[in-house]
């Protein structure tokens, strides 16, 4: 349960924002954002300053600032992740604050069920994620996080005041398995869904094609950078769990020019396969694709009986932009049994 600052790049960086906005997050408690609302801390963009920005109460930041304590303690702020997770590593980025961010931050962890509130969470079972630790200003300050217990909430403090304009919480996704019986989105983020492998993401991350919703514009899908040679681009996703795949939907939605010619998707059992093709079974055969179109396909492997599969490669041909990749299936029994046992019930 320790944590110590990580030098850049972190591994943990590759995982999943579990606290974003785009996930669902949201700040449920501050005990003061006087100069700067705490909702800033999980916006997905990257912070902005103006510096002739001014407001009744003084400098605007795109963060969340308290306002200068005059009596001891600290300040803090408690997140609702958007998908429950291990959390691995923590940056609490203090962008444009120069002269007013915390000297020391904390993290604490807790697994809370259903949709607690402020008065509830005060009671809540804390555990320390990232213990007191020196932070700097104007800086992405990276914390590993090494305590593997799966957490609803995360908490920010601030010792004992200041600014911090971003927190990320990167980990792996933990959800719920009662909310995954049946049919679902093996593929979703907000479901235990990542990204494992990808060939390129020269204009935008292929994990946009696993968020929530619908893309509402080319920059909020996959799309990489022009090939040039005999090969395609690809990207390989870790479902929820082993299941059987249903249905599948390849969503090219606003890629017009620069959509794929064609797509495939496969899926294997087991994380020792992933580098024997022959392992591999055809869930959606190479298939032209159009642009801008959601495109649907029942899996023949669903028909067949075949065993589950718990990752899943798409490849596109040659290249090109994919908005969104649906895989809609059935975890197996043993998997929601798995998931289950993971989360801490008292």
């Amino acid at each position: 349960m320790t944590a110590s600052p990580a030098p850049a790049p972190a591994a943990f960086l590759a995982l999943p924002d579990l606290a974003s906005r785009a996930l669902a997050g949201a700040v449920v408690h501050a005990d003061d954002e006087f100069f700067a609302e705490k909702e800033n801390l999980i916006l997905p963009g990257e912070p902005v300053f103006d510096p002739a920005l001014f407001g009744h109460k003084g400098k605007v930041y795109d963060g969340w600032e308290t306002r200068r304590r005059r009596t001891p303690g600290e300040d803090t702020a408690v997140i609702r992740l958007g998908v429950p997770g291990v959390v691995r590593g923590v940056v609490v980025d203090t962008a444009f604050f120069r002269g007013n961010y915390p000297p020391r931050v904390a993290v604490d962890g807790a697994w809370v069920d259903g949709h607690p509130g402020p008065e509830r969470l005060a009671e809540a079972p804390w555990r320390p994620l990232v213990r007191p630790s020196a932070a700097q200003g104007d800086t992405r300050n990276l914390y590993e996080v090494t305590d593997g217990v799966p957490v609803t909430h995360v908490r920010l403090r601030m010792i004992p005041d200041g600014g911090v304009a971003r927190l990320r919480v990167h980990g792996d996704p933990t959800p719920d398995p009662r909310f995954l019986a049946g049919t679902v989105d093996l593929a979703a983020a907000e479901n235990g869904g990542r990204v494992v492998d990808c060939s390129d993401l020269f204009y935008s991350s292929p994990a946009n094609i696993i968020a929530p919703g619908r893309s509402r514009h080319m920059g909020e899908g996959w799309e990489n950078a022009r090939r040039r040679d005999d090969g395609n681009d690809h990207v390989t996703l870790a479902l929820a769990g082993p299941g059987h795949v249903d249905h599948v939907e390849i969503d090219t939605s606003y890629y017009l020019g620069n959509a794929p010619g064609a797509a495939s998707l496969r899926g294997v059992r087991r994380a020792e396969d992933l580098d024997r093709p022959e392992a591999w079974v055809d869930l959606v055969p190479r298939t032209p694709l159009q642009p801008d179109t959601r495109h649907r396909f029942l899996t023949p492997a669903a028909d067949a009986g075949e065993d589950p599969v718990r990752f899943v490669r798409l490849d596109v041909f040659p290249d090109g932009g994919i908005a969104r990749l649906r895989v809609h299936g059935r975890l197996t029994s043993e998997a929601l049994a798995v998931m289950a046992d993971r989360i801490p019930r008292g």
